[in-house]
């Protein structure tokens, strides 16, 4: 019978019982499943998770530096994760990387949320920032600067440019006072 109609006879549930088969053209299914899965695949968001690297005594600059790569990244749609770097006698101070932490989530909070609470790992303190659910923020395509008309050569050439004898004003619309032609002192024969 699938002969007849040029099909073939696919096994669709091999456990089921009795066995469920159906007819069809498996090329053309095929096809259409691999289409299928391609979609599937264009229609997901890979997470991209960006790391950014503390230490507990950060100065105020480098922090605020650090925030923007963060506020940054949770802009792009990325997860963010926070590494605080513990040496020495730090280590014995946990609390101030937990500290940091925590005004670097209170910052960021209109932004993204935290995905995982610091915790301490070795010498090491991490969190994960995860950005809010919305869209990303493309970027921006470059306004263009408002066109001016560029006179060409040959307009100029034809219509002369009017002189105006009165006084001439500078850009910032004040008068400017041109200087009186000055005379040479005539030489004296002495």
């Amino acid at each position: 019978m699938a002969q007849e109609a040029d099909l073939d006879l696919v096994e669709v549930a091999p456990t089921a019982r009795p066995p469920v088969c159906k007819l069809m053209d498996y090329g053309k299914f095929k096809y259409e499943s691999a289409v299928k899965a391609r979609e599937s695949r264009k229609n997901q968001t890979q997470t991209i998770v960006k790391e950014i690297k503390l230490r507990p005594k950060i100065d105020p600059h480098d922090y605020g530096t650090k925030k923007g790569h963060v506020e940054r990244f949770l802009k792009a749609g990325d997860k963010v994760k926070v590494t605080i770097m513990f040496r020495g006698r730090e280590q014995s101070r946990p609390e101030l990387g937990f500290r940091l932490l925590q005004k670097l989530a209170d910052d960021v909070t209109e932004l993204g949320f935290v995905e995982s609470q610091p915790k301490q790992d070795g010498r090491n303190m991490i969190m994960v920032i995860g950005p809010h659910r919305r869209a990303p923020e493309r970027k921006a395509e470059p306004k263009a600067a408002p066109s001016r008309p560029v006179p060409s050569p040959r307009s100029e050439a034809q219509a002369p440019a009017q002189v105006d004898e009165a006084e001439p004003e500078s850009e910032a619309g004040t008068v400017v006072e041109t200087p009186a032609e000055v005379s040479a002192p005539a030489p004296t024969d002495a």
